[in-house]
């Protein structure tokens, strides 16, 4: 029994190393890390009449990070489908008084709650400072 059980050891040993020889995943083709490119590459104007660029500006090919993060996150403006046009142009321009006729005291409104409220009594603006606030 003594020699069944050695060759059994000897043949799984075997089996082991002969498996590690493949070199399945150390061996695989992976990307190199210094080839990668960081900036567009270099273009040769068509026209040589070209102001040198001033030191520090950033490149007015690429834009800034959060230029290329947002279009890189939501692409460009989308197109409007068509149901969409049609809503829009059933619905018509806004009344260019509509926030102070909702406002008035003398309107008579459903009362639908604070976050209703808030918004109606929001002041106008561009909404470039508008800001979201989540209680909980």
């Amino acid at each position: 029994m003594n020699k069944f059980s050695s060759l059994i050891l000897l043949a799984t040993g075997g089996a082991m190393l002969s498996a590690c020889g493949g070199g399945g995943f150390l061996n695989r083709d992976r990307p190199d890390e210094f080839a990668v490119q960081r900036q567009a590459p270099l273009v040769v104007p068509p026209d040589f009449n070209l102001e040198p660029p001033t030191p520090g500006a950033p490149r007015p090919s690429e834009g800034t990070a959060a230029e290329q993060a947002l279009d890189v996150l939501f692409g460009g403006p989308a197109p409007r489908s068509a149901v969409e046009s049609s809503a829009l142009s059933r619905a018509g321009e806004a009344e260019p008084g509509i926030r102070s006729k909702v406002g008035d005291p003398g309107t008579n409104t459903v009362a639908k709650g604070r976050v209703t409220r808030d918004i109606i009594a929001a002041p106008e603006g561009d909404g470039q400072a508008a800001q979201a606030v989540i209680p909980g």
